[in-house]
Order: structure tokens, then C-alpha cells, then sequence
């Protein structure tokens, strides 16, 4: 255990977060294991809440509105103005290719990778036509290929707004990540979707913390929390979405997990309206960098020009 006395009650580790509660849920995570891990008090760690720009604008798909550097430019802009020490980010919200001052020092360990069906037991249970609301063209264009009948409309907002929608009848059903679910105490909320059937989205269900690449002092320090198979494993599928060039209006899935010294890596493409799925599977031992780029090109190669236009190639 290092001791980090620079950090007190009256100098304590800023740990800058989005506002929403689940992202507030996730830095106290965060705060929880630095504490642990450092033996800091109670007040030597505080949450410095941020309003992101992806949680002022409310009435568009993410996708139209920059993508997802809307959910971390503010901490970032924090970090480097000195405004916070680190920032906790939803891995899935991080951008594939990331500014050189910032680094991503730690990940907690992943949870629940799944997503869960709110509204109906399943997506075979979905009433014919039913209105399912889905900002994310990934599950989009997962549902539209096991169900062509579904009306799907984007929906913004935090969980509870996306529940209250769901729960008032303005859409029959929404997806959610169980993870997400988790944290914030509703467990029981929704149905999971096995990754089997709906693989989930790149990074899901991980937690990461980021400093100034140059603050080697941090970087240390967080490195001390970092749970070494998450990070593999996240790392290994934003590998494979930097190979495939895609941005956040290309569908794609992916999923590595650690199966001893080899990482076994999932991952789908997929047209928008769902007609078209190319999947494959590789395994390649761990630090391996050219094991992701090899499924992406795998997958481009077998694309139709249509779905590769998706991805920029």
C-alpha cells in the first residue's frame, strides 16, 4: 500500500464526474478503491460533478451531436485546466482514438456485459410493431435483425427519464445496460439479454480513470487500482474498433474475455436497418495488437459495400 499524503481533507484527490446519478454512482466507485487501496480518509477524496454537453441536449441521437466526445470534453477541459486531479469515465462513452495528454490510468473491475429488455420478457415477446425506444444504432440494428416488424425511435435522458418513458407508454420497450441497472440499485429491473443472442457494445459494463499523461504521480497511483483483465479486455476491443474506422453511427458489437494467457475476442458489424450481420470470433494471446486488427479486416472483407461504407473503408 503507497501512502499519498499530498492528498488531505484540505488538499484532497478531485475526481471529476458527469452529474448524472449513474455517472455519480461510478466515481464514488472509483473514490471507494482509491481510498481502500490508499489508505486516504474520507475526505481526502471528493467527486467534483461536471454538466457534460451530452447531458444538456436532450432532444437528438447522440450520434448527430458529435459523437462521444460530448460526454468527455468538459472533464477533460477540467483535467487540464487543473480543475480536477482525474476524471471516471463509462469506457463505452470514451472515444476509440484519445488526445495524447490524457490517459486512461485504471479500470475497475467490468461488470454485467449484458444488456436488459425493459417493457417485455424478451425481444421474441415484443408485441408485432411494437415502438422500442434505442438511441444506439448497435441495438438498433441487433433488433431489426431478429425482428423487421419493430418500430424503433430514439430516446435520450438518464435511466430513470428512458424507465418513465417506458412505464407512460410512450415506447413499449427500451434496452438498457445491466450494468448500469446494477449500479444504481435496480437489479431486478429488466430482463438480460444473453450476449449470445444481442453482443454487447464495445467496452460495456467497464469503468475507467483517466489523468494527464503527464502526471506520473497519478498514473502510479492509479495504476495500483487498475484490474489488469478488464483492462485487457477493453483494450483489446477498442483495439478492434479503431481497426474498423467506424464512429458512433456505425452498428457494431464486441466482446473479449481472458481465457488464460489468450484473450478471445467477439465482434459484429452490421448494416443500419439490420438486413446485414457479419460476426467472427478470434483468439490471440495477450498484448497481442495485430489480434483485433485481423477480426476487423476479417469482417470488412466479408462486408458488403454497403455496410463498409458504414466504416469508412
Amino acid at each position: 500500500m503507497t501512502a499519498y499524503p499530498l492528498f488531505t481533507a484540505q488538499k484532497p484527490l478531485r475526481i471529476g464526474t458527469r452529474r448524472s446519478p449513474l455517472a455519480m454512482a461510478q466515481a464514488q466507485m472509483a473514490a471507494s478503491a482509491l481510498r481502500s487501496r490508499h489508505a486516504l480518509a474520507e475526505a481526502a477524496v471528493i467527486l467534483v460533478p461536471i454538466l457534460a454537453s451530452g447531458d444538456k441536449i436532450q432532444d437528438r441521437p447522440l450520434a448527430q451531436l458529435g459523437g462521444k466526445a460530448l460526454w468527455t470534453k468538459e472533464l477533460e477541459r477540467a483535467l487540464s485546466g487543473g480543475d480536477i486531479d482525474v476524471a471516471v469515465h463509462s469506457m463505452k462513452d470514451v472515444e476509440t482514438v484519445r488526445p495524447a495528454d490524457y490517459r486512461i490510468g485504471a479500470m475497475l473491475p467490468r461488470a454485467d456485459v449484458r444488456d436488459r429488455m425493459v417493457g417485455a420478457p424478451s425481444i421474441a415477446a415484443l408485441p408485432m410493431g411494437a415502438h422500442v425506444g434505442t438511441s444506439s444504432p448497435r441495438r438498433a440494428a441487433q433488433l431489426l435483425a431478429q425482428r423487421r416488424d419493430l418500430k424503433i425511435s430514439s430516446i435520450r435522458g438518464n435511466v430513470a427519464t428512458r424507465l418513465s418513458k417506458v412505464e407512460s407508454g410512450e415506447f413499449d420497450a427500451t434496452l438498457l445496460a445491466a450494468a448500469g441497472l446494477d449500479r444504481l440499485s435496480r437489479p431486478d429491473t429488466g430482463h438480460a439479454i444473453e450476449v449470445d443472442q444481442m453482443l454487447p457494445a464495445a467496452s460495456q459494463g467497464a469503468v475507467g480513470i483517466e489523468a494527464l499523461a503527464a502526471r506520473q504521480d497519478l498514473q502510479t497511483m492509479l495504476s495500483a487500482v487498475n484490474h489488469a483483465p478488464t483492462f485487457a479486455c477493453v483494450m483489446a476491443e477498442r483495439a478492434f474498433l479503431e481497426a474498423l474506422g467506424g464512429n458512433c453511427h456505425s452498428p457494431v458489437a464486441a466482446l473479449a474475455v481472458q481465457q488464460g494467457a489468450e484473450i478471445w475476442l467477439r465482434g459484429e458489424i452490421l448494416s443500419d436497418d439490420g438486413n446485414e450481420k457479419y460476426a467472427g470470433d478470434i483468439r490471440f494471446v495477450q498484448g497481442d495488437v495485430g489480434g483485433p486488427h485481423k477480426l476487423a479486416e476479417q469482417l470488412l472483407r466479408a462486408a458488403s459495400d454497403r455496410v463498409k461504407a458504414l466504416f469508412g473503408a
